[in-house]
């Protein structure tokens, strides 16, 4: 499986963004499929999972913030981002937590004003 992800871009703080990571085969994992970022000079963090429409995991820095969400069909995930703060400025990228296939190219979040 590959990973492409899009929707990036740069937004004010408070504002909202929607990614998109479409996979070329299924997102089916026991593992779940997660959203993960990283931020120049750190490491790269998982910051949502999701394991089903209902089991879902986020990192306390985007808790009530950000949203994930997937749609099997169209083996694609979503992350709806709303009240974006500066600290959220990152490479984002999609791939399955605990089980990696090579990363994708990310897509490049800027929070500023």
């Amino acid at each position: 499986v590959q990973f492409v992800e899009s929707g990036g871009g740069l937004v004010q703080p408070g504002g909202s963004l929607r990614l998109s990571c479409a996979a070329s085969g299924s997102i089916t994992s026991p593992y779940g499929v997660g959203w993960y970022r990283q931020a120049p000079g750190n490491q790269r963090e998982l910051v949502a999972r999701t394991f089903s429409t209902s089991n879902k995991f986020y990192a306390d820095s985007v808790k009530g913030r950000f949203t994930i969400s997937r749609d099997n069909a169209k083996n694609t995930v979503y992350l709806q981002m709303n009240s974006l703060k500066p600290e959220d400025t990152a490479v984002y990228y999609c791939n399955f937590p605990g089980v990696p296939v090579d990363w994708g190219q990310g897509t490049h979040v800027t929070v500023s004003s």
